[in-house]
């Protein structure tokens, strides 16, 4: 019943209205969502119905519309899956990471503290603290620049 449950959630929480319901919606999936989170239209989870924790996501983050993470990709029923392993790992969103309009972001992937990623790209791989990536796959582009980035110190809002 729970596998039914979470496909029903994860239907739903494409289209509900309100980032803090899309929230919410998540976090009864099974899914770790820190506070104060953005998350846009359409965020699509591609996973197995029966793992936990596989999705953690950071206090302050923004997910842009249209976001696919995947933490589990198969072939399933082609001839060639004895033949490729399923490719399968959880995804961790650190905080104040701010991910692009049409990301996708592949198995076994950590994002950066303060990390930025570009509009349509594709993270195949971590991506360090306080950088900016883009493309397919996702390169560095720059340092993102701000005062706490060295220090252990929380900003003040």
């Amino acid at each position: 019943m729970r596998k039914v449950i979470k496909k029903l959630l994860k239907l739903l929480v494409k289209q509900v209205p309100g980032y803090q319901l899309r929230s919410v919606i998540l976090r009864g999936c099974g899914y770790a969502i820190g506070e104060e989170v953005y998350i846009g239209e359409d965020l699509l989870i591609i996973d197995e119905l029966d793992d936990r924790g596989m999705v953690s996501i950071g206090d302050r983050v923004a997910i842009a519309p249209r976001v696919t993470l995947v933490t589990s990709s198969r072939p399933n029923f082609s001839r060639i899956a004895p033949y490729m392993p399923t490719n399968y790992g959880p995804i961790t969103i650190e905080n104040d990471a701010w991910i692009g309009t049409g990301v996708v972001v592949l198995p076994g992937v950590i994002i950066g503290e303060g990390s930025v990623i570009a509009a349509n790209s594709v993270v195949t791989g971590d991506v360090k603290p306080y950088t900016i990536v883009g493309g397919s796959p996702a390169r560095f582009i720059r340092e993102v620049s701000v005062p706490w980035a060295n220090t252990k110190e929380d900003p003040a809002p």
